[in-house]
């Protein structure tokens, strides 16, 4: 039988088409630009095996140093956001990815712990803002109902940052340890640290700052992009705009709440990853950075399919909840296997394919109440709080591994509060997210 394409469905089918062209143009070099943010911000955790000796770094001088960067990163997160809602997303996206790309080269110089923790909090001010304001820039593109699969998409820079950077920082670390009289984790950070730089210029030419400016979109297709946006503006009758709606709204403080639980676990698993599966019994570095890559992989193909599926059938909130409760169980049983290789490795894939998978439907749920100043304020407010983990969960985990020598306690800590965050997700009324 053929299909008769009447004038719902031939508008439905170029509608779909011009998002997928905008999605092209747009993601693949987002998500490169974050898979090179996140490696710059992770790296460390690989490069701790020989620089720890080196620089006479203990587990807890080590988790304060990692937990430092967060630091920085809070306390510069809104105002850099702010700032990127004023000058453009191409200009203040550029500057974030050069500075912090000449930072994390510069690691290579460090020698001492103190010098150490000064440029890790330099690198999490220069970072500040990057990832909520590529978050607020695709609200200027993208309808609600479309954001979950399309955050997932630009989000896959975050385990591919671990699937690609694992073995290749691994490699880096073993093949170039002392040529040219430099150990192995300081060329980590040179050679990881330049394509950040060479991105941040590219961006000048890549990135319009918002569909206006895009030269390669029609005038007919950016009036189809902004009667969505403001049909999807309709929907939300209830939505806030300014900066104070922003910063003193309940629900963006409970979403900072629950992104904390999540990266209490996501920086757990991506700073001390390699630790865990040298515990297991692994000694090779390079092998080390191979199956640090697997639990990453699986994390990429679960954002990719919660997103998707989140999306598709309007929902959010149990999207992140069931997601929440299997990785909690999960990150909680490998405490029982941790001399295992083979059970570290798939319980982690388990928790980081659930854990990870649900950040997009997560990062998705602001702007379902917010617009304007109050998404940027709100979604850089609560990426800020959240990062308040990473400063956490570094710390405890080096005072956990230094005082008893194992991470157990750690572990169910995390654990425990994603149980208690799953709470907070239910709070949150389902016809607002839900859309």
């Amino acid at each position: 039988m053929a299909i008769v394409e009447t004038p719902l469905t031939g508008k439905a089918g170029a509608e779909s088409l011009l998002y997928r062209k905008i999605t092209w143009k747009l993601i693949p070099f987002l998500c490169l630009c974050y898979l090179a943010a996140y490696l710059d911000r992770i790296n460390v955790g690989l490069a701790k095996l020989q620089m720890a000796d080196q620089l006479q770094l203990s587990e807890a001088a080590f988790g304060l140093g990692a937990g430092l960067f967060f630091v920085g990163y809070i306390l510069f997160e809104v105002p850099s956001n702010l700032i990127l809602q004023r000058v453009g997303a191409k200009v203040w996206i550029a500057r974030i990815m050069i500075t912090w790309g000449l930072l994390s080269a510069c690691t290579m110089f460090v020698t001492t712990p103190n010098q150490f923790y000064i440029i890790r909090f330099l690198l999490g001010i220069a970072e500040a803002g990057f990832l909520p304001g590529v978050l607020y820039y695709l609200t200027l593109w993208f309808p609600t109902y479309r954001r979950g699969r399309i955050i997932a998409l630009f989000m896959i820079g975050l385990p591919l940052s671990s699937v690609l950077g694992g073995p290749l920082s691994g490699w880096i670390m073993g093949h170039f340890d002392m040529r040219h009289g430099l150990h192995g984790w300081q060329w980590l950070f040179l050679l990881e640290g330049i394509p950040s730089v060479l991105l941040g210029v590219l961006t000048f030419w890549v990135l319009p700052n918002n569909y206006r400016q895009a030269k390669w979109l029609s005038e007919d297709e950016k009036q189809r992009i902004a009667d969505d946006l403001a049909q999807d503006d309709a929907e939300a009758s209830h939505s806030k705009h300014s900066f104070r709606d922003g910063f003193f709204n309940l629900k963006v403080w409970m979403l900072g709440g629950i992104d904390f639980s999540i990266l209490l676990s996501a920086y757990a698993m991506g700073f001390w990853m390699p630790t865990f599966i040298k515990t297991a019994g692994v000694t090779n570095i390079t092998t080390i950075g191979l199956l640090t890559a697997l639990p990453s992989v699986a994390a990429l193909l679960g954002m990719l399919l919660i997103g998707t599926s989140s999306d598709r059938m309007r929902e959010r909130r149990w999207h992140i909840i069931v997601p929440f409760i299997v990785g909690a169980m999960a990150m909680a049983g490998s405490t029982f296997f941790t001399h295992n290789v083979i059970a570290t490795v798939l319980l982690f894939s388990v928790a980081q394919a659930a854990i990870i998978g649900a950040v997009p439907v997560f990062f998705s749920l602001p702007a379902t109440f917010l617009r304007g100043t109050a998404a940027a304020t709100g979604f850089a407010l609560a990426c800020s709080l959240a990062n308040i983990a990473g400063l956490v969960s570094n710390s405890l985990m080096g005072l956990a591994l230094d005082l008893t020598g194992k991470s157990g306690g750690a572990l169910w800590a995390f654990a425990g509060c994603l149980l208690i965050s799953s709470l907070l997700v239910v709070a949150l009324p389902a016809k607002v997210v839900n859309r």
